[in-house]
């Protein structure tokens, strides 16, 4: 067994592989930026090393600087957890040739893999089925514009070197597939070094299916079943569930096969997993699967497979690592009810998804009934350097209904304070009768948008039981915390109802303040927060003051929703503008947001430039009424 384990990762990750290593006796070296410096991993290691700025190509991503961290703090393997260097085969080879173990697949499996187009050529030799597409290497926009009328719209734009929704853009039309086709190129090439694409054949129901699997240097190779991961924002995975809903045994042994067979196509070792599309218009069928990539690495959703197997995932891969057989045979993996996990991201669902950054004032998670792998702790910093995924909840039950009614209520209990985060979004997709129902596809969440990221206000009967708190005699109130269950204590039959006027998010709410003993009254001067459903308000007595226009879109200035560095600009001053157009393409937290001219005019000012680094509420661009520029 590995005695010393270097972790090339950051957050949740790392924090998931040195408990695993605790267990083990491994001793574990962590690596952070300037921006980790203070990060629970950091703390949580037995020892850590700086590897330079917070931005990710000057820290986790310098190779160099990982395998000094190793020679220097005497590790015998590295571990590269998910994202950052985990599939750089490059990185592998530096490993191995430093005489170190590297806790992954070989460098080629890596290579084969890492490229789409390839991939699924490789794929497609080996008997593996796989979607139409065009995987030429002719690049030049007049050709890939060909290839995809070719195929028929809707198409999918998809990074040939990506993952995670990187450079990948579903076109409808022949008139939108140039710009969406600038802007995969473009994202592909910040995230990967790597501009060019493929394009495939977009299926109209799809469900993401994928298959983890496991191989050892003696042979051996196993599935360890499938999860679904259909509900998706963007191509990011939001809520991830093992076992597929309505896979039968007959379909589930034919695409655990392919993936079986994707794998020993390449001599594979270690964990990995092999993705499927699904055509699910007429439910799982075997002849409606195909591949879409295998991922050489852990997966972020790899808990819903520990869960329903009863395994460490981890462990196994150090015990592969090490040399050992796989520790279990194909016979002796079984499913063991339903698991569920949510994925936790410090955004605004109410701004579009907006990254949110900031100190954790308030961080609660649940903390009985759910397993919570969190990047971060109440006080630490959210910073704009890296992926807003802060926690990861999971949840194990008997049944897929009791699985989601379960992640719902721990969602629900999650706090955070300022940072705003989507657990009340989680909380409506996972309450959606269609979801509950089994009725998942990619497109759950774009069809339901609008009411998913809704949040619901707060309820009357919070509302009530608040009035009465703060409208109790003084001898009777009780200084204490605005949560939930403090705020219930009062009688329906008690003396005649008061009604209260309090304001929620600077809206007028009027609420019947029952008589009786009183509810605990919140600490401190308001405005108050109210945490509820996943969702938290501000509450006060006064009505708000007018903030008036300054700084918004409706102004026609358009600013930097965060630190971030401009990654295209689509207009200079002058130009006429349209209603919703693109105007400026800001780059934070490894994702690309657009923002859009509020209303038709000109541009009257656009003082940045690509490539420069602006920081929260910096003017990006200023758009005039035609009229009032004339």
């Amino acid at each position: 067994m590995i005695d010393s384990l270097l972790i090339a990762n950051r957050g949740e990750i790392a924090r998931r592989i040195i408990r695993t290593c605790r267990k083990l006796g491994v001793r574990t070296v962590a690596v952070y930026s300037d921006a980790d410096a203070h990060a629970p991993h950091v703390r949580e290691a037995d020892a850590a090393v700086r590897l330079g700025p917070a931005p990710a190509r000057e820290s986790y991503l310098k190779m160099d600087a990982v395998l000094e961290a190793a020679r220097r703090t005497g590790a015998s393997a590295v571990h590269p957890g998910y994202g950052f260097l985990s599939e750089n085969a490059a990185f592998a080879e530096a490993v191995i040739a430093a005489g170190l173990t590297w806790v992954g697949p070989p460098p080629a499996a890596i290579r084969a893999m890492g490229l789409k187009d390839a991939a699924k050529r490789l794929m497609a030799e080996a008997g593996v089925p796989v979607t139409p597409g065009y995987l030429g290497e002719d690049q030049s926009p007049e050709r890939l514009a060909r290839e995809a009328a070719a195929i028929g719209y809707p198409v999918l734009i998809k990074a040939v070197a990506g993952g995670g929704g990187k450079g990948m853009r579903r076109v409808d039309e022949a008139a939108a597939f140039a710009d969406a086709l600038a802007g995969a190129q473009r994202e592909a090439a910040s995230s990967f070094g790597d501009e060019r694409v493929l394009i495939e054949k977009y299926v109209s129901r799809p469900r993401h299916i994928e298959v983890q699997v496991f191989a050892d240097s003696h042979g051996q190779t196993v599935h360890l079943f499938e999860r679904d991961c259909s509900l998706q924002r963007r191509h990011q995975k939001v809520i991830e569930e093992a076992p597929a809903p309505g896979m039968d045994a007959a379909t589930r042994a034919a695409v655990a096969a392919a993936a079986i067979k994707a794998a020993q196509a390449v001599a594979y070792e270690g964990a990995g997993t092999v993705e499927f599309i699904a055509d699910a218009s007429e439910g799982l069928r075997a002849d409606r699967i195909w591949f879409m990539e295998m991922n050489t690495r852990l997966q972020v959703e790899h808990p819903v497979t520990e869960r329903i197997t009863g395994l460490d995932l981890v462990e196994w891969q150090l015990r592969v690592a090490s040399g050992e057989p796989l520790p279990l045979r194909q016979d002796d993996i079984a499913i063991d009810g339903w698991a569920m996990e949510a994925r936790l991201y410090a955004e605004d669902p109410a701004r579009g998804f907006l990254p949110s950054t900031g100190r954790l004032e308030v961080f609660g998670v649940p903390e009985g009934g759910a397993r919570v792998d969190s990047a971060v702790e109440e006080g630490g910093e959210v910073t704009p350097f890296y992926d807003p995924m802060i926690a990861k909840v999971i949840v194990h039950a008997p049944d897929r209904a009791s699985a989601a009614a379960k992640l719902a209520q721990a969602c629900a209990e999650v706090r955070v304070w300022p940072v705003r985060t989507n657990a009340g979004f989680l909380v409506r997709c996972l309450r959606e009768p269609a979801f509950v129902a089994g009725e998942v596809d990619t497109g759950f969440i774009p069809a339901r948008q609008d009411a998913l990221t809704a949040p619901p206000g707060l309820s009357q009967a919070r509302l009530s039981a608040l009035a009465a708190a703060v409208s109790a005699p003084p001898p009777f109130r009780e200084s204490g915390p605005l949560n939930a269950p403090e705020l219930t204590g009062f009688r329906a039959n008690g003396r005649p109802a008061r009604e209260v006027a309090l304001w929620v998010d600077g809206q007028l709410r009027l609420a019947e303040a029952q008589g009786g003993e009183p509810a605990r009254a919140p600490a401190g001067p308001p405005p108050w927060r109210v945490f509820e459903g996943g969702e938290v308000y501000e509450v006060a007595l006064d009505p708000p003051v007018a903030a008036g226009l300054a700084g918004g879109a409706s102004n026609g200035q358009l600013t930097a929703p965060m630190p971030g560095r401009i990654v295209s600009v689509a207009v200079k001053a002058g130009d006429a503008v349209r209603k919703g157009q693109a105007v400026v393409a800001l780059e934070a937290m490894k994702m690309e947001h657009a923002l859009s001219a509020p209303f038709d005019g000109v541009a009257a000012e656009v003082p940045v430039a690509v490539g420069q680094q602006v920081s929260e509420g910096a003017l990006l661009a200023r758009i005039a009424p035609a009229a009032a520029q004339a």
